[in-house]
């Protein structure tokens, strides 16, 4: 029995959320199984992950804790908190995004280019994409921390946190599958 003035279901931006996060990792599927493929070839060349790498892991699992306290503090109306919380996580995205930076450089540095064939042109591309996943949340979050600045909240609708919540925890699990694959699969 459904109870009249009773909304059922998903909400349309959760849900238009979940079917990209699905698209993502069909793309991710695919870069990870083509990578697998080509790692039997004769000519493969293994890479070394970049100590940065490991460091951006770190920080990235750091900022899911932030962003999900940030969403709890949202919850329990505690804006001052809430506020900080998203502040911190959008510095740890841009650390994340410049430890990612640092690594490719490191990378290009010791030779590993896209001529060779192999883990390098693999690693620009997965990573690079990962980042450009990481960037998107990075201006998706300004958008949120400027409306928590700037903007009188009313109605504590908390979609848009949880949007933004949930999007930045897949791209740190994506990112964490990543890396471990990426460290596995030589």
């Amino acid at each position: 029995m459904v109870l009249e003035g009773k909304k059922r279901g998903v909400h349309p931006h959760k849900f238009t959320l979940w079917v990209a996060l699905a698209s993502i990792v069909m793309m991710f599927a695919g870069l990870t199984s083509a990578y697998i493929v080509k790692s039997n070839q004769a000519n493969w060349e293994v890479v070394e992950t970049p100590v940065e790498f490991y460091y951006s892991t770190v920080v990235i699992l750091l900022s899911s804790l932030t962003i999900q306290w940030a969403l709890r503090s949202f919850k329990q109306r505690e804006m001052s908190r809430y506020r900080l919380l998203m502040a911190i996580t959008g510095v740890l995205g841009i650390a994340f995004i410049w430890l990612q930076w640092v690594g490719f450089n490191w990378m290009w540095d010791n030779g590993v280019t896209f001529q060779g064939s192999g883990a390098g042109q693999f690693l620009y591309i997965i990573a690079g994409l990962h980042g450009l996943h990481v960037l998107g949340g990075i201006v998706a979050l300004i958008v949120v921390i400027t409306r928590a600045f700037v903007g009188r909240t009313q109605s504590y609708s908390s979609v848009p946190v949880e949007i933004m919540s949930t999007y930045w925890h897949f791209v740190d699990v994506l990112w964490i599958y990543l890396f471990i694959f990426l460290i596995i699969v030589k």
